[in-house]
């Protein structure tokens, strides 16, 4: 496997970003286009409407011996107009580059028709989680995923890895195959992050397996969580608090070996690589409590030794 990093986190300009990715030794980016990405290191607008800016931006990478492994667009296509440009967009500038690989998220619709608020449920009961869940999946999801799946296949996109991400509608492996069943197309497979999982309680080898056993361990994402000891006992793991609020939460996202130590990411290489994964593992680094550049550089060290590169 090769090790790789989404490059939103790292704040600084686009080729000093790139220059730090070589010193780093990581050989391939995942590039955010917009939606909850603020997209620091692209203007998509430009690079998909210009082709000496899109060349000029896709060289500075090349002559540095870097890979374009994925561009990765997660919003929320299915409640927002603005979102779904966003997607569309992306889908474009894959084809004009040559990228087959999506990383998003699959988005989650509102409740009810006429409503515009997304709505994520947890739970079957009350009844009337039924009613809206019907709604979201087969009224609007399923429809246009249809749409989304035909849309990337003529730019001759290959893979949609979806995030496993709260607060959208595919958020583990059995939503994801549900929705992959539905639209029929092995296009839509999954971007396993082990972050969310362990704040939902799952195990990311476990979820490997699954998805490896269905071929739709499409992309991974080197990013820790950690529960927080005498917060998450009393209180559970719904916690609304803001990220920022990190010493009150009952979990938080944590530089990788901070939640984890080396060795459960050792095995959960290994259960992955057991299941046919041959891939980029990009690191997400979302620590609050560190530096940028710390917090990257300690999660870097601990992908490398536990890949063993």
């Amino acid at each position: 496997m090769k090790l790789g990093i989404k490059t939103c986190t790292l704040d600084m300009p686009y080729e000093e970003m790139l220059d730090f990715c070589v010193r780093e030794r990581i050989s391939c980016l995942e590039i955010g286009t917009g939606n909850w990405s603020s997209a620091p290191h692209i203007d998509l607008d430009t690079v998909v409407s210009n082709k000496s800016a899109r060349t000029k931006w896709y060289d500075a990478m090349r002559s540095r011996g870097l890979s374009l492994c994925a561009l990765n667009c997660s919003g929320n296509p299915l409640a927002y107009k603005k979102d779904m440009e966003v997607t569309q967009k992306t889908f474009q500038l894959a084809e004009q580059l040559g990228i087959h690989k999506i990383v998003m998220m699959s988005g989650l619709p509102a409740g009810c028709p006429g409503d515009r608020t997304p709505v994520w449920v947890t739970t079957s009961w009350p009844p009337e989680t039924q009613d809206i869940l019907h709604y979201q999946w087969e009224e609007v999801a399923i429809p246009m995923w249809r749409d989304i799946v035909r849309m990337a296949a003529d730019c001759g996109i290959e893979k949609i890895a979806l995030e496993n991400h709260g607060m959208q509608l595919v958020y583990n492996p059995e939503t994801c195959l549900r929705l992959r069943e539905a639209v029929g197309s092995d296009l839509i497979g999954m971007n396993l992050d082990p972050s969310h999982l362990f704040w939902m309680g799952g195990d990311p080898m476990e979820a490997a397996r699954v998805l490896g056993e269905a071929g739709a361990l499409y992309h991974v994402h080197g990013k820790d969580s950690r529960m927080e000891r005498r917060l998450i006992g009393p209180n559970g793991v719904l916690d609304t608090k803001g990220i920022d609020d990190f010493a009150k939460r009952s979990w938080n996202y944590v530089a990788v070996g901070a939640g984890h130590g080396v060795q459960w990411w050792q095995e959960f290489f290994s259960v992955v690589r057991m299941c046919g994964y041959d891939d980029v593992v990009a690191l997400e680094m979302e620590d609050l409590t560190m530096s940028m550049l710390d917090g990257h550089i300690a999660s870097l060290r601990a992908l490398r030794e536990a890949l063993v590169l």
